[in-house]
């Protein structure tokens, strides 16, 4: 088209959405949603000139004469002449195939014929249309899947030189021009037309249910999120808000007893019956009003025999092989008679002594069982990952042997079992951490010391795609490192680490390392006192760290265990870890995040008092301003980890006690 600008994004999703950035401007509306398909339907709907048709249970028009659909724009501004600078535009469409040029709306100067604003669909193309005084402006929005023959609604949002997509309340996609929008865009003398360019032109063939024009307000947030995304409705004309009994065809099924089938053709259809509404998700049928469950209480689930002592249970799943949890059990001691209850475990493994080493379990008819044992040396903690298809277990060997080697193992598909794959070298490990950033594979290690010198240099090794083997990339020092933790915010990676004693005291500073550059660097240093856990999570959108504060040495005096552990929050503004809530622990070990139902939770691991280890572990749930709140407290024993996960049976906790050779797994009963 001659003298337009053409700025082109390629959209996945199909809901669109157009702002504006804000101006001091007098408005010519009162910010009321402005209906203007309600504006061009002729009194009688049986008229020639429009066909009122229904699709999936939802009534829709048709235009057959563009002169039909218009109205003057002195109607909806009556009391000046400019088109709103700051705007939404709110339409729900049906397209069955994709065509030339279709106009869902335009505002055209009636007297010089030309073009003010419109929505144009071109084929598998969406264009937003303005002419400003330098020329004619195109935003093409390429690739928009509309043409299904199902209901989308799209929300337009426009502001300045932003614009921004969303369809059917999926993510904004946001495209900037550099031509803004214009501030004083006079619509005197000029026309509305729904459904076309103007008389005789640019039809739009497919069903038109809604189109709202907001004026200075972003429509999406009104509309989003809904449980029917295609067909959310701002304004929409009365006499299409009656939902006729849809046909077999229809994607909205009418009331019946029996249930209809639900295939990949019948995706994203509703279906009806006298308790519930269910949408199809290609497979089966979904409740979409079902309540969503709570926790109500803990139960007690199984007694978890190990061989020893465990300082951490880590749960994976093995694809096509189901889901396992490998305990980092500390070495027993010698073989006792059958007889002795104490020596319960070694009954696992009979003729076999118990410094076997580890357990690595699987989840067998609902419940853990003893899948295989790996010779270990006094392993502190085990990490699952995987690289290329293929799974992983690396395991800390905290046992003081010349020379002290930690093992990754890999799994065999032909024996069904971990095999030895590594060795590295390291430092009374205690930790592990897996994490990728640009398709690359690291692991870092908590070393803790070497011989009694607690501040030393922990190592990160990188996977080598052609040797296909583990190599030193970087070391960062540490003292007394205990826990790793990765994560990414905003497009950044980080790295904290535990550090728990510098040889004097465990009040000491822990590290947070930015990637910059192609390696870690210091970010930020976090006071912490006998720190041996992080956990990062998100709870409605902001970031959060929380330490586990074990003990307080200060070389003088008694230890002190009863302290409090820490959460920070990621501040948006300053960009660094603040203080957001102190809670009261007992020698805590680990902090686990989770989700139940539409709740987050924060278990921690009392381990120690001073004089007992049999305490209650306690369990917070994330109340908002209130911040995390004791809601429940699990008896517990030498806790030393705690881990969530979910099977068909359920939602569990499993947690490892350092005192005793009975770990335990619990169920989270919902109603």
């Amino acid at each position: 088209m001659v003298g337009e600008k053409t700025f082109r994004w390629r959209p996945l999703l199909v809901t669109w959405a157009l702002f504006s950035s804000v101006r001091t401007f007098e408005p010519c509306t009162e910010l009321l949603p402005l209906d203007l398909l309600a504006r061009v339907l002729p009194g009688d709907l049986h008229s020639p000139r429009v066909q009122v048709l229904r699709s999936h249970g939802l009534k829709g028009i048709r235009f057959s004469n563009a002169s039909a659909a218009s109205f003057p724009a002195s109607q909806i501004f009556p009391y000046c002449d400019g088109f709103p600078p700051e705007f939404s535009l709110v339409a729900t469409v049906l397209v069955q195939r994709a065509a030339g040029d279709q106009y869902i709306f335009s505002l055209v100067d009636e007297g010089a014929g030309t073009l003010l604003v419109g929505l144009r669909l071109s084929g598998t193309r969406l264009h937003f249309l303005f002419t400003p005084r330098s020329g004619r402006v195109c935003l093409a929005f390429d690739e928009v899947a509309l043409h299904d023959g199902r209901w989308h609604t799209l929300v337009l949002a426009v502001t300045g030189i932003h614009a921004s997509l969303t369809v059917d309340c999926g993510a904004a996609l946001d495209l900037s021009q550099s031509q803004s929008f214009p501030s004083s865009l006079s619509t005197r003398g000029s026309r509305f037309y729904v459904g076309c360019r103007r008389k005789g032109g640019g039809l739009f063939s497919g069903l038109l249910r809604q189109l709202v024009l907001l004026p200075g307000s972003d429509a999406a947030r009104r509309l989003c999120p809904r449980s029917d995304p295609n067909v959310a409705e701002l304004l929409v004309p009365r006499v299409l808000q009656t939902r006729d009994p849809a046909r077999p065809q229809d994607q909205c099924g009418d009331v019946s007893r029996s249930r209809p089938p639900c295939s990949p053709e019948q995706k994203h259809q509703l279906w009806f019956d006298t308790r519930s509404l269910f949408a199809c998700d290609g497979v089966t049928w979904r409740s979409l009003l079902t309540r969503v469950p709570r926790l109500d209480y803990v139960l007690d689930y199984q007694d978890l025999v190990t061989s020893s002592e465990t300082f951490d249970v880590e749960v994976f799943s093995v694809p096509s092989e189901g889901i396992f949890m490998a305990a980092a059990n500390r070495l027993a001691p010698a073989r006792c008679g059958t007889g002795d209850v104490r020596c319960a475990p070694t009954l696992l493994f009979p003729g076999r002594d118990s410094r076997a080493g580890s357990g690595v379990y699987r989840w067998t008819r609902g419940s853990f069982q003893l899948h295989q044992n790996i010779s270990t040396q006094e392993a502190r903690a085990w990490k699952h990952f995987s690289i290329d298809s293929q799974s992983f277990l690396v395991v800390a060997n905290s046992g003081e042997l010349r020379p002290e080697l930690s093992l990754i193992y890999r799994w065999s598909r032909r024996r069904r079992r971990f095999q030895r794959y590594q060795k590295l070298e390291t430092f009374v490990a205690l930790d592990w951490e897996f994490f990728t950033i640009q398709n690359q594979s690291f692991l870092v290690v908590a070393n803790h010391r070497r011989g009694l010198d607690h501040n030393i240099q922990s190592v990160i090794y990188r996977w080598n795609r052609n040797t296909q083997l583990f190599e030193v990339n970087q070391t960062l020092s540490t003292s007394g490192a205990y826990d790793w933790e990765f994560f990414s915010v905003a497009g950044f990676h980080f790295l904290v680490v535990a550090n728990t004693f510098d040889g004097l005291k465990t009040t000491v500073n822990s590290r947070v390392f930015l990637w910059r550059e192609g390696r870690f660097q210091p970010f930020q240093d976090i006071p912490t006192s006998g720190a041996v856990d992080w956990e990062s999570f998100w709870v409605d959108g902001r970031f959060f760290l929380v330490v586990a504060n074990s003990q307080r040495v200060t070389g003088r005096g008694p230890s002190l265990y009863s302290i409090n552990s820490t959460v920070y929050e990621l501040h948006p503004l300053t960009h660094t870890f603040v203080r957001f809530q102190e809670i009261l622990t007992h020698s805590a070990v680990d902090w686990e995040f989770f989700a139940a139902g539409d709740d987050r939770f924060l278990v921690v691991a009392n381990s120690h008092d001073g004089s007992s280890y049999s305490l209650n572990s306690v369990l917070y749930r994330w109340q908002g301003a209130e911040g995390f709140v004791p809601v429940h407290r699990l008896p517990t024993l030498g806790c030393r980890d705690w881990e969530h996960f979910s099977t068909s049976e359920g939602s569990f906790l499993v947690y490892g006690s350092a005192t005793s050779r009975l770990s335990k797994v619990f169920k989270l009963r919902m109603r």
